[in-house]
């Protein structure tokens, strides 16, 4: 009993020798900083850049006689019926200089899928007949930038339908009958121009 208590005092005396001793070199010891850990926010990494490809879109050339084809970059999507969805919700978008829009300002797009038979139905809101100007001509621009950018840039899609507010409509601005799928028309349509550097 006196052997252990006179060990266990022992290895007391050392261990406060050698804490001692640390704490005497320590103030000598150059110290390195060490970078803090990163917080749980800092730590993420940012995701990368959105893949994106080229898409052919069409708007209005400034003298309003024709629909060019104008090269810009739209988000990609893995499947035809998303990445149909992704080049109308640009063709939506506000149109490059100098070009104008041929959809009217603030049309959205409702709804779009695709059928067996490569129709896309395309279902946009009833703001695209209540702002549209009106007149032949740009009712065809209207109606063909969204046909010739889908069959144009996914050559699965073959004709499509533009519904209005989820239900099959006659004519956006009486003059083209939309009662039936169409197929790509360039005959309003340039050689597309490349707007994204």
């Amino acid at each position: 009993m006196v052997r252990r208590m006179a060990l266990g005092s022992l290895v007391v005396l050392v261990i406060l020798a050698l804490v001692w001793m640390v704490a005497a070199i320590a103030p000598r010891i150059p110290v390195r900083s060490v970078p803090a850990a990163a917080s749980p926010a800092a730590s993420v990494t940012p995701s990368g850049p959105e893949r994106k490809i080229k898409a052919t879109l069409y708007y209005i050339s400034e003298d309003g006689l024709s629909l060019p084809g104008v090269q810009r970059e739209v988000p990609f999507a893995d499947s035809i019926a998303e990445q149909a969805r992704r080049i109308v919700e640009a063709q939506l978008t506000a149109a490059p200089p100098p070009y104008a829009p041929a959809v009217p300002g603030g049309t959205t797009l409702r709804a779009l899928f695709i059928g067996q038979r490569g129709e896309a139905f395309v279902d946009l809101a009833g703001d695209v007949r209540t702002k549209h100007p009106g007149g032949a001509l740009y009712e065809l621009f209207t109606i063909y930038s969204i046909v010739n950018a889908l069959t144009v840039n996914l050559p699965a899609i073959t004709r499509v339908q533009i519904l209005i507010d989820g239900k099959e409509a006659d004519t956006l601005a009486g003059h083209v009958d939309l009662r039936h799928p169409l197929q790509k028309n360039l005959k309003w349509t340039e050689l597309p121009t490349d707007t994204d550097k």
